[in-house]
């Protein structure tokens, strides 16, 4: 507007404060001469130099633009970018009452029946596929996970981001009824490399399964944080958790504390699994992730097969189970999964 108009112009606040202006030296002054005519006008007048234009709403003084100079060409000035300024805010109001819209849906703050009248009143389609990606950051910086997400989706009207705490931000994106939980980890894994570039921190990401509706966006947020605290307790490595791949974490996260113990004991009655050394947990470890093939674990172990044949008969003498066998390595497997549950959550009922 300086350039265009060759003049000092600027915006004041209720208070006659100048918060934006082409003349730096202008900002956070206080403006005191114009303070009578605020009171008693609500449109356009000048003052030492100066052509004010005051933008209300209900009566209330919002903003006041001011150009230099008093003639016509000052007060056209000053209309303009009062109708500008005006637009900005309108955009800027829409969008924030579609975040605060999406927010209250996720945290079950709205009735059920006022979803779909009021995705109607603020123009957000329903019958949209989203995702959405919860994102918790392990450390505070000064720059919050926020700024950096908004920078990666800016401003899209589509995407909402939404700032929970310093720590943890949502991300709902709209996608194709077509997109792959494969894309949305592909996305998750932009997300969490340009954090960790510009923020030298690490995130984690849980992922939801798609909403195809804005009622399902709740469910969604709930799919997502149990995405983040399953993996914790099972996965703790993977910066990046989706809930279709939760398997047996999933129905082990809902089972009761007492149910859990109950099967431990159960299973476990030669011997209890805190028997079990660290080298043999490893050992147990690598067997499973070699799909009990007892040459692929030796290997991968760096020891002699039958030094490993002679673990998994030490496993078999404490515990009563022969990891060998398939059904006996699934109980075993299962047993695991509910002892670093037990371990990690043991107040949960």
């Amino acid at each position: 507007m300086n350039e265009a108009s060759g003049r000092k112009v600027g915006i004041l606040d209720e208070n006659a404060v100048v918060v934006a202006s082409s003349d730096f030296s202008m900002l956070n002054l206080v403006i005191e001469p114009i303070e009578k005519y605020i009171s008693e006008t609500f449109g356009t007048f000048v003052c030492e130099g100066y052509t004010y234009k005051v933008l209300d709403s209900h009566g209330k003084v919002d903003y006041i633009v001011f150009v230099e100079g008093e003639d016509e060409a000052a007060k056209t000035f000053c209309a303009i970018i009062g109708v500008s300024l005006l637009n900005i805010k309108q955009l800027y109001d829409e969008k924030y009452e579609k975040v605060n819209f999406i927010k209250n849906v996720m945290l079950d703050n709205i009735l059920p029946g006022d979803i779909y009248i009021k995705s109607k009143e603020f123009r957000v389609d329903d019958d949209v596929c989203r995702f959405v990606f919860l994102i918790k950051a392990n450390e505070v910086g000064e720059v919050t996970i926020y700024e950096v997400i908004k920078n990666i989706f800016p401003e899209k009207s589509k995407d909402f981001i939404i700032n929970l705490d310093e720590r943890n931000v949502v991300l709902v994106k709209e996608v194709k009824k077509s997109a792959t939980m494969d894309e949305m980890e592909t996305i998750a894994k932009t997300i969490v490399d340009t954090v960790g570039v510009e923020l030298f921190t690490k995130i984690t990401i849980g992922i939801s399964a798609p909403a195809d509706t804005i009622k399902d966006i709740a469910r969604a947020y709930k799919e997502a944080k149990i995405s983040l605290e399953v993996g914790k307790i099972f996965d703790a490595q993977k910066p990046i958790v989706n809930y279709e791949s939760l398997g047996i974490g999933r129905l082990i996260y809902h089972l009761p504390t007492t149910l859990c113990e109950l099967f431990l004991n159960e299973i476990f009655k030669k011997g209890s699994i805190d028997v079990l050394d660290q080298e043999i947990i490893i050992t147990i470890q690598e067997f499973f992730a070699n799909s009990l093939n007892v040459s692929e674990t030796a290997r991968k172990l760096f020891v002699h097969r039958n030094t490993l044949v002679y673990r998994l008969d030490k496993i078999y003498k404490l515990t009563g189970l022969d990891l060998r066998m398939f059904d006996d390595a699934i109980v075993f497997k299962v047993a695991m999964m509910v002892k670093n549950y037990l371990t990690s959550n043991p107040i949960k009922l």
